[in-house]
């Protein structure tokens, strides 16, 4: 009877062992499985990061003929605005798409840098003269002033709303002066530099006349520019008079009469009654929150190393 009871012991160890294996193996498959699924959630998740972060430009052929769109908002190279880069890459992208028959700038910006806004600019007239069967229009939202209206000036024809506010062609440096408060206060300036205008502008220094006179003629010789781009842009169509290059700015309704812009109208009007071609593709560049950060700290790392820097040349 013992040698059977210890077999009958043995058979049940052994059953209880291979229970426990396969229980154990059964854990080691779930807990695979569970890393598997647990991985898949992650690259899920990475992949969403960073396509929020604009790692992926949504790049895409179009289907059919179409009316390409994109959108100028904000101020030209501000940190919430747009920057020649990605201005300038949206419109290769639309121009070069075989079935975009005309591409449309949809401006709403107050103004921001000469130099980016000349950038876009020659880029306009760049593709435009190798897709000459390609038309760009701009529509005019709320406001195309200053540099926004730098760019527009580039466009076949100019396309408003009665209410639109266009024009303010004109330059502008601005900044404060501290010295008064200073003196008031007891603080003391010490700037240290090597060269005689490195200051330049410090605004918790005097201004010197000298850097005055200088910066005028600075700012007169952009303002010049800017004229030259509108004249050559505009053409005959221009009605010039004193105030038309004094900065103003006027309604939409006015800013045809002047021959600053073309005609009423919207983007949905022009796409079905001018182009001809009333699917709209949004070429609009997203810029991701990766580039919108980098932007931001360049802007500031300049500011810091500048100290004039926010006395900048703006169009707006």
């Amino acid at each position: 009877m013992s040698d059977e009871g210890d077999i009958g012991v043995a058979g049940e160890r052994g059953a209880l062992e291979r229970l426990l294996l396969a229980h154990l193996n059964e854990q080691r498959r779930t807990r695979r499985w569970g890393v598997f699924f647990k991985s898949l959630g992650v690259a899920w998740l990475f992949l969403v990061f960073f396509m929020l972060l604009g790692h992926f430009d949504g790049a895409f052929v179009s289907q059919g003929p179409h009316t390409a769109l994109i959108d100028v908002k904000g101020e030209i190279g501000g940190n919430d605005g747009v920057s020649a880069d990605t201005l300038i890459g949206a419109l290769n992208s639309a121009f070069d798409d075989k079935h975009t028959k005309a591409v449309v700038l949809r401006i709403n910006s107050p103004g921001g840098s000469p130099v980016q806004a000349g950038q876009v600019y020659d880029e306009i007239k760049r593709l435009r003269a190798l897709h000459d069967k390609t038309p760009l229009y701009v529509v005019v939202d709320d406001i195309c002033a200053s540099g926004g209206y730098y760019i527009a000036a580039a466009g076949d024809k100019i396309f408003v709303d009665k209410a639109s506010l266009v024009g303010s062609i004109g330059v502008l440096m601005d900044g404060f002066g501290f010295t008064e408060s200073m003196k008031k206060l007891g603080i003391e300036r010490r700037l240290l530099t090597a060269g005689d205008n490195k200051g330049f502008l410090d605004p918790f220094s005097p201004i010197a006349a000298a850097q005055q006179e200088h910066a005028h003629l600075m700012l007169e010789e952009i303002h010049q520019q800017f004229i030259q781009v509108v004249r050559q842009g505009r053409g005959d169509r221009l009605k010039e008079t004193p105030e038309l290059f004094s900065g103003l700015v006027w309604s939409g309704a006015r800013s045809i009469e002047l021959g600053l812009a073309d005609a009423l109208g919207s983007l949905d009007s022009v796409a079905r009654d001018i182009v001809k071609a009333k699917d709209i593709v949004d070429y609009t560049p997203q810029e991701g929150l990766a580039d919108r950060l980098a932007r931001r700290i360049g802007t500031a790392a300049g500011g810091a190393m500048l100290p004039w820097a926010r006395d900048t040349p703006t169009l707006r």
